[in-house]
């Protein structure tokens, strides 16, 4: 009977999920080495038994994350072949393939295999006077000899460390909350797929993804909803209609995760009768046991705390108080003219409209865990209105749970993104004849009494007015003062609104062969996500109170139409 490991006990791998190692087996140790530090590695450790290999990376000590699963690698020499599994607690999935590349052209050298990979020079250093073969990159092919260190791009990723005999044992694989897993959890669903695909299921398996609205329809005429009592009072996991539909609110729980993890915005939009690009909004309510925006959804704006501008008007829930908190936008995007509903009407132009609108936008220093509400907002007065699917997608940093015991305060100071437009809040129109003007204190030392290590404004600015002259379509600089004193200045400006002609089908086509869609645009452009800008307020973090002052030259009114301005500002401390 031959001697090879990976037949005889590929198999009982997916019913123990432990390879056992039978006296005799040569043990290679290699340092995996990241980012070219020689201190900064971990282990990969290759056990050779006859013809075979089994390729080994060590589970992360300590609590592992959700969706994390460690993979056994089986390479059988007379067979050519390798195999790599990857075990779950509810499935096994594998995936088996050749090892020699065909494909790629090697130069060899006193040892040293050389080849290239997209455009990155990988280097095997070889000991072929070595009586067996031992390469722990299989999927490179066959190399004679046994690897003594990977090089790519001229710096070293793999050195071998050790290698000698052992003695029978065994290794295990973890689980996917990095336990081992035992016969209880067998037999289990077992799938052979592509390299690829297993590679696309590990990764999935590590996003944790959040679905929020699910192909939701914004649009107006329809009921309002009413909550009686506060935001705690609103039904979980259920979407409520506000704003005569153009608005819509969902109570969710979103996960705590470690502070490893990056999140995103995921945003599908499409046309379902609105045939114009509008502003929409994504923001959150978090339960702070005061006044929220939520009193201004579920009654009416008025019932927000009230700003008097110069010119007689009132500006609802825009600024925060000592009582009181605006929502917080995680992301502000623009919908482009029809894409979706009115493609077909508009063919025979050259372009391939796109189906949808596809937004993804990094929230991580906004992400706040735990029972909140979650809003969506397109202004339109549209009955088919627009219909949108939102997720958030949270992407591990590290293999491990750990958590800071304070990491960031989040503090929202002011939005005037009037959310509420078709309920009756007003247009972000005070800086013709105001400035805007909160209060905010960052204190030296956190809960935790952890030092401030950093302070930044979130800032996001949108100039609107749609005519020639309007603030859509005039830079105009934004300055934030603080105590009276110019900090920072900021002039929101987009210019590259005609690489998204695809996304508008029925945008206005000017005789010039301009369309509407392609003008630059006061920091966005129909069918994209404007982009926060950052302002480092670290030098005022002294325990003092401050003002801080945004101040806009907003045109004139012309002839009925006027210019306003979205602006939104979420204070970040971090400790």
């Amino acid at each position: 009977m031959k001697k090879t490991l990976l037949l005889a006990l590929m198999l009982p791998l997916l019913a123990a999920a432990q390879v056992k190692i039978p006296k005799g087996a040569n043990r290679f140790t290699y340092w995996q080495i990241e980012y070219g530090e020689q201190n900064d590695t971990s282990e990969i450790t290759v056990y050779r038994y006859g013809n075979t290999l089994y390729i080994h990376t060590p589970q992360p000590e300590g609590e592992l994350i959700r969706g994390y699963c460690q993979t056994v690698t089986g390479v059988d020499y007379d067979a050519d072949s390798i195999t790599v599994t990857a075990a779950y607690d509810d499935s096994v999935y594998y995936y088996r393939t050749g090892f020699s590349r065909s494909d790629l052209e090697w130069k060899v050298e006193s040892g040293k295999w050389k080849t290239s990979i997209n455009s990155n020079t990988l280097e095997f250093e070889m000991d072929e006077r070595a009586p067996v073969s031992v390469n722990p990159l299989p999927y490179y092919g066959l190399n004679k000899g046994v690897l003594r260190s990977f090089t790519r791009n001229g710096q070293k990723r793999l050195v071998l460390a050790k290698a000698e005999k052992v003695g029978s044992g065994q290794w295990s694989v973890g689980s996917s909350r990095g336990q081992v897993l035992s016969t209880t959890h067998y037999p289990l669903p077992t799938k052979r797929v592509s390299p690829r695909e297993l590679d696309r299921i590990m990764k999935q398996r590590l996003v944790v993804t959040t679905r929020i609205f699910d192909h939701e329809q914004l649009h107006w005429g329809a009921q309002n909803a009413h909550v009686d009592g506060d935001q705690r009072q609103m039904p979980m996991d259920t979407v409520l209609h506000f704003a005569g539909g153009t608005l819509i609110l969902k109570r969710v729980h979103l996960p705590i995760l470690p502070d490893h993890y990056q999140h995103f915005v995921e945003l599908h939009q499409r046309s379902n009768g609105d045939a114009y690009d509008r502003t929409g909004s994504i923001f959150i309510i978090p339960y702070g046991g005061r006044s929220t925006f939520f009193d201004g959804i579920n009654n009416h704006p008025d019932s927000l705390p009230l700003f008097t501008g110069r010119d007689g008007e009132r500006y609802q829930g825009i600024m925060c108080t000592d009582g009181y908190a605006p929502a917080l936008e995680w992301v502000r995007f623009f919908t482009p003219f029809g894409v979706g509903r009115f493609n077909d009407r508009m063919q025979g132009y050259g372009i391939d409209w796109r189906p949808e609108t596809y937004y993804k936008q990094e929230i991580t220093d906004v992400y706040i865990g735990g029972d909140m509400l979650v809003g969506a907002w397109i202004g339109n007065y549209d009955g088919g209105g627009h219909l949108l699917t939102m997720d958030v997608k949270s992407y591990p940093g590290d293999q491990r749970e750990w958590f800071n015991e304070e990491s960031q305060e989040i503090q929202v100071l002011f939005n005037t993104c009037n959310v509420l437009e078709m309920a009756g809040q007003n247009y972000g129109k005070l800086f013709a004849t105001d400035s805007l003007t909160v209060t905010f204190r960052i204190d030296t030392r956190g809960l935790n009494n952890n030092p401030v290590s950093r302070a930044r404004l979130r800032y996001i600015s949108t100039g609107h007015g749609g005519w020639g002259e309007g603030d859509e379509f005039v830079p105009k600089q934004n300055t934030l003062l603080i105590d009276g004193k110019v900090a920072f200045t900021h002039t929101p400006w987009r210019e590259d609104c005609g690489c998204y002609r695809d996304l508008n089908p029925v945008s206005g086509n000017f005789w010039n062969g301009l369309s509407s869609s392609d003008l630059s645009r006061s920091g966005w452009c129909p069918g994209t996500a404007t982009q926060p800008v950052y302002f480092d307020l670290t030098p005022w973090a002294d325990g003092r109170e401050h003002t801080l002052t945004v101040a806009i030259p907003q045109g004139k009114p012309v002839e009925g139409m006027f210019s306003h301005w979205a602006v939104s500002g979420t204070l970040i401390i971090e400790y």
